[in-house]
This record gives structure tokens, sequence and C-alpha cells, in this order.
């Protein structure tokens, strides 16, 4: 059994870099796509972990698959397209390593997965079952997305959904609003951003928000990242907000993945039923998860910036990045 497997997008993130004298002088390639780096966060916990999407049978796609398992992560589930190429995304950073993402994808490997490429028996040997929304701009992966969550759904795994909006790679913005609101009924756990609580809930108010989605949808419990000011969350009537970490930021790509990845790796350490947490273990598990994104702001790229456990348990303890 897998403790988390993930369904979406792996392709290769060109972050910049600079040299003496210059700015931004050149791109670095590493390794990203949200559900991948989710993946790479669980297994520095010690999880058994396991991908499911499709990349180009060029360069890019066999480097990907050889970044997956050397961080532990099984490719069974991926698959190599030979009419597309890898997804490339450039990322632009600013002052604060807030980030911003220019994708080539027309199409990318990653739009094309097929229904029929996928292992539904695979799929419900985990423990849970995570996808995002950016498999399901565009068919066929829109349709493989949904048959994945209804067989995930049906065999009793625990669902974990990121929305990660990237509105350029949606037809338009009314189309992305639909999709996303259309699956959040089949997550148990969600994490989600402010700006992405506004996009889809119309609110900036952080409880107006979670409560609207859990009214709507039941979802068992959401998580709200506020970047370097910590996490909101709501489990049930339980609501709370925890403190970030204070760290030295270089990158925030891939922070809200080592959030979840965290918060993941909390909940099957627990091993109770979601709506049985108390308030005591969900502050818990949301502070590991604000030290593994915080962390994770400390390191360039996505899955290269995923910390281990030792590392995490050193920040918590000490209240300040581990010494290196």
């Amino acid at each position: 059994m897998y403790d988390v497997i993930a369904l979406g997008e792996l392709l290769i993130d060109f972050t910049p870099q600079s040299v003496e004298g210059g700015k931004d002088a050149y791109f670095q390639k590493n390794p990203g796509g949200a559900p991948a780096n989710v993946l790479s966060a669980l297994s520095k916990q010690g999880k058994k972990t396991a991908f499911i999407g499709k990349v180009g049978n060029d360069s890019f796609g066999t480097y990907l698959a050889d970044v997956l398992e050397s961080n532990g992560i099984s490719t069974k589930g991926l698959v190599f397209s030979d009419r597309e190429n890898t997804t490339l995304a450039f990322v632009e950073l600013n002052d604060k390593g807030d980030r911003d993402f220019t994708f080539y994808r027309k199409p990318g490997a990653d739009m094309m997965l097929n229904k029929d490429e996928i292992d539904y028996d695979f799929i419900a040997s985990a423990k849970v079952f995570h996808y995002g929304s950016i498999s399901m701009t565009h068919e066929p992966s829109r349709q493989a997305t949904l048959k994945a969550l209804a067989h995930a759904k049906q065999n009793g795994v625990l669902i974990s959904f990121d929305p990660n909006l990237r509105l350029p790679l949606w037809p338009d913005r009314e189309t992305a609003k639909e999709q996303i609101l259309s699956v959040i009924h089949y997550a148990d756990i969600m994490k989600i951003s402010e700006e992405e609580l506004t996009f889809l809930t119309g609110t900036e108010d952080l409880e107006d928000g979670a409560r609207r989605i859990y009214e709507q949808y039941r979802t068992p419990l959401i998580c709200i990242t506020l970047g370097d000011k910590g996490c909101f969350y709501r489990a049930g009537a339980i609501t709370g907000f925890v403190d970030a970490f204070e760290v030295q930021t270089i990158d925030t790509t891939g922070a809200g993945d080592a959030f979840l990845g965290g918060v993941l790796s909390g909940v099957l350490d627990e091993e109770t039923q979601l709506h049985k947490l108390s308030e005591a273990q969900l502050t818990a598990i949301i502070t590991y998860g604000n030290a593994m994104g915080s962390l994770a702001t400390t390191k360039r790229g996505g899955i290269p910036s995923m910390p281990d456990r030792g590392d995490v348990s050193k920040l918590i303890e000490r209240g300040v990045m581990p010494q290196t």
C-alpha cells in the first residue's frame, strides 16, 4: 500500500540565477510540478509515494523520471508521450522571492494523459490520493482526473486537493472557476491560498470564506495558506490560526506544496479520522506544515527545496533556521 499517490503535472521549472555583476543572468533547470513537489515533501518525511502523469519522451522527461526515482517516488504511473514534449515553465522572481510563471504548454505532455492510461487499482491501493486543478485545464487529462477522483472516492481513499490556480493555463477565468468548484466536493483535505479563496468564494474574509466552502462542500479540513503570515484552518466547527516561521526567504516556489506535504504527513502519522482530530492535534499538524513550507523558501526550485524530517524538527524546536 502507498501512503500517497498524486496525479497531475510534472514539468521543468527554469529558475533565474544571478552571477556577480549581473541580474538573472541565466536560468537553472529544476524539476517541478505541484503534485510531484508534494510527493517529494512526503518522501522526505519517510512516506511511500507514487506519481501518475505524463511527460515527453525527451531528455526532460527522462530527467524528471530519474528525479522522481532518486527522491523515492514510484514512477509506476508515469507515461511517456512520443507526440508531445515535456511541459516547461520559466519562473520570474521579485525582490521578496515571490514568483510568476510563463508556461510552454501548447500542448504539453501533461495535458494529454488519457483515462485509459491510468491503473485504477493502483489508486485504490493508496491511503491518500492527491490532485490539483492544472490537470483539468484541457482534455483529455480533465476526464482522466475526474475518473481517477471518482475511483478514489468509491474505494474510500482519503482525498487531498490543491486548486493551484494558474490562470494563464485556462481558456478563461469563468472556465477555471467552474472546473475548480466542480471537484471540491471530492476533497477531504483542501489547501487553498488567500488569492484562490477570493477567486472561488468572492470574499477576502478568511473565516467567511472557509465557512462558505465547508457549508457548501462539507470539506473536513480546509487550510488557507497566508505566505509568511502562516495558516488559517477550519476543521468542522474548529477554526484556528498558526504562525509561520521566520526564515531567510530566497524562492517561494514549492512552499505551498511543502506545507501540504507536511500536513498530509501529520494526518497520516495521527492514524485518526479527520473529524476526530482534536484542536491540539490540528495545531500540531498545521505547525509541522508551516515549518515545511518555511524551510522550502530557503532554497531554489520545487523538488530540490523540500526539507527532511530532521531539519523540520529542528526548526520547530528552535523557532529559527537549523544550522548548516
